[in-house]
């Protein structure tokens, strides 16, 4: 394996009942907590009520930060910060998805920064010489990973850039998750937040080294648990053994161990950031679409890695195939389990127009960890390949 140094500060409570048991002790040392959410959904399904209900209990003053979208915006951070520094916040509390925990981790760095943090820290990698506000987080959607890292993607609106940096001190320092928090999430959110578990491993896995190592042992395992946990929720939308799965899988996939001594790709997610910069399109989706289209440009260059693919996660046999005929076998499996699951397998479906491909694919940033160096007039060939 290539040398690596690993560091994940974010201590994780797991399981049913676990906010109840711990919320109250893990904010102790906050006065006032920002309550971090979406679109509402926790108000619906009763975790809102559970969580304002055990804070206030506790005598903590609390400030609602709501309305987090998907693909969270540049403003709504400095929207959140804003309102940070003027309630002299102790604390963020992030309650939701990825989109939500991406935005806080954000707003934990902005609230304590006078500069644009967009300049200084996403435009470009930054140096974090100063503590951002305390961040906990109680994960109510698996797809993300992001409750385990310093990840957050944000789009810039006037750019038209949508980007992500991982940076460690924005780690929360606590992390909640309940598996029973993900029963209310709708199918098809859950089916597209399962998709990115799925893709978040892929592009750790199809990257150098090829030689035995641990994380594409780890990897193939997590692999198939997400293709068999999906398929069991999509059965029983409560079945605790499936959330759970799911959950863990969203985690230890991107609380960094498996990229340990990896190269990493993460090209198809530079080309559906910038999709979703333009389009605002569902990120599981986008990721979807593109994937398998991917695959076919760049097989031939990690071949072995793609027999491996075929093999030990989706079980395919040789039968006197070669190589080649293998790998693509692998992909068309990945092809076909999409279609199963529901997503889309088209640009047009997802609203992107023809005419603005060029431009989108002109934006993408270029991976240097792909088994084939793109080049801008390649990403424009998938785009197109995967219009309709």
């Amino acid at each position: 394996m290539n040398n690596f140094i690993f560091q994940n500060a974010t201590k994780v409570y797991f399981g049913k009942g676990c906010v109840k048991e711990y919320l109250v002790c893990l904010t102790k040392n906050a006065n006032t907590v920002l309550l971090a959410y979406g679109g509402g959904s926790i108000k619906s399904n009763g975790v809102y009520d559970k969580v304002t209900g055990m804070l206030k209990e506790a005598g903590k003053t609390v400030v609602e930060f709501d309305r987090i979208m998907s693909n969270p915006t540049y403003a709504k951070v400095q929207e959140g910060a804003k309102l940070a520094r003027e309630n002299r916040v102790d604390m963020i509390l992030a309650v939701g998805g990825g989109s939500v925990m991406d935005c806080c981790k954000a707003v934990s760095l902005a609230a304590r920064y006078d500069g644009d943090i967009w300049e200084d820290f996403w435009a470009r990698p930054g140096v974090m010489d100063f503590e951002p506000l305390p961040l906990g987080v109680i994960v109510t959607v698996a797809g993300t990973g992001s409750g385990c890292n310093g990840g957050a993607v944000i789009t810039n609106e006037e750019k038209k850039i949508k980007t992500g940096r991982d940076y460690p001190k924005l780690n929360p320092r606590f992390a909640l998750m309940d598996p029973t928090y993900t029963y209310s999430v709708p199918k098809g959110q859950m089916v597209s937040g399962s998709f990115d578990i799925l893709s978040h491993i892929m592009e750790t896995y199809f990257s150098e080294p090829n030689e035995d190592n641990v994380s594409d042992d780890i990897m193939e395992a997590l692999m198939k648990s997400v293709i068999r946990n999906l398929r069991a929720a999509i059965r029983n939308p409560e079945d605790y053994t499936a959330r759970s799965n799911l959950m863990w899988d969203s985690t230890m996939a991107e609380n960094r161990v498996i990229k340990m001594g990896k190269r990493c790709d993460f090209q198809c997610h530079n080309m559906e950031h910038q999709l979703g910069a333009y389009t605002d399109c569902n990120h599981g989706c986008g990721l979807a679409v593109l994937h398998p289209v991917y695959y076919r440009h760049i097989y031939k260059e990690g071949l072995s890695k793609f027999v491996r693919f075929a093999e030990n996660v989706w079980g395919i046999a040789r039968d006197g195939a070669s190589d080649e005929e293998l790998a693509l076998a692998g992909i068309d499996a990945l092809a076909a389990f999409i279609k199963e699951i529901g997503l889309p397998t088209t640009l047009k479906e997802l609203g992107a127009r023809k005419d603005q491909l060029k431009e989108i694919a002109d934006s993408c940033g270029i991976s240097g960890g792909s088994y084939k160096q793109m080049t801008h007039g390649e990403i424009l060939e998938i785009f197109q390949e995967c219009y309709e």
